[in-house]
């Protein structure tokens, strides 16, 4: 299922996502088991003049047996010359995948969405934009944080450890708890607007790029060294990637992993 975390702050946006691969793969006796492979890229830059988006994906892997950024160079190729909003970038690739999705994927399908969280910097803005898509079900991209001067950060994927981090509670607590007391709409929202107060306090308005770095490393590390101390699927592992988008230098890797040698087997085997 992978993680992947865009936060808007008011000095730029910061991508960041693992590099974890997670496929089903047939064993004996009819069996499925779970393999991995923790080189993926699912930080997408984007080679055009709107070279200040970058694009986060997570949820499913693949499109029949290739991942999204697979597709980049195809896409890239595709792209104007001339510069697009990030609504408008957003819409091109939700359409140029779903077009994948369609040449490749069964009408009969009813897994999890590849999911696609856009951020950039429209011309003569001062703050940046996000949006997200869900291929196949949620085609349209979303703006998130959309009111003028609204700040926050945008995850999914493997997010139940980032749900406790930041809400205080796992984003299945509202549906168990509903269910075992038979709560009734207005009950279920009354629970969520309380459970507000056990949010992790974060001066998003305030934060310093940096800062927005350092967090979206912590929420991806700290996924990652949970998953491997617990019994459950570990969907996320591998390098993590960081990236920064702002107005004035757009795109920048931060941190970003390289294709080495054999040194890079050894220390793996």
């Amino acid at each position: 299922m992978s993680l992947g975390i865009v936060i808007k702050g008011p000095e730029g946006l910061v991508l960041a996502a693992e590099s974890r691969v997670t496929l089903n793969a047939p064993a004996a006796q009819g069996q499925r088991i779970h393999v991995h492979y923790d080189n993926a890229t699912k930080l997408l830059s984007v080679s055009s003049p709107n070279g200040a988006v970058g694009v986060v994906t997570y949820g499913l892997a693949a499109i029949g047996l290739r991942t999204a950024h697979s597709f980049a160079p195809e896409f890239e190729a595709g792209l104007p010359l001339d510069r697009l909003t990030i609504q408008d970038f957003a819409q091109r690739l939700s359409d140029f995948i779903m077009q994948q999705w369609q040449n490749a994927m069964p009408t009969a399908y009813n897994g999890p969405d590849m999911t696609f969280v856009v951020g950039g910097f429209n011309a003569n803005e001062p703050y940046g934009r996000v949006l997200q898509f869900d291929i196949p079900r949620r085609p349209i991209p979303l703006e998130q944080q959309a009111n003028a001067g609204e700040f926050g950060i945008t995850w999914g994927g493997q997010r139940e450890f980032v749900d406790r981090l930041i809400q205080g509670y796992d984003h299945r607590v509202l549906d168990i708890t509903s269910q075992s007391l038979q709560l009734q709409p207005p009950q279920v929202q009354q629970l969520r607007t309380a459970l507000t107060n056990i949010q992790m306090p974060l001066p998003m308005a305030a934060m310093p790029l940096q800062d927005c770095v350092d967090l979206a490393i912590f929420f991806i590390r700290t996924t990652i060294i949970a998953q491997r101390l617990t019994v459950g699927l570990r969907g996320c592992g591998g390098p993590i990637d960081v990236a920064t988008i702002t107005r004035r230098d757009g795109f920048h890797f931060v941190q970003r992993k390289e294709i080495m040698g054999e040194a890079h087997l050894m220390n793996n085997a």
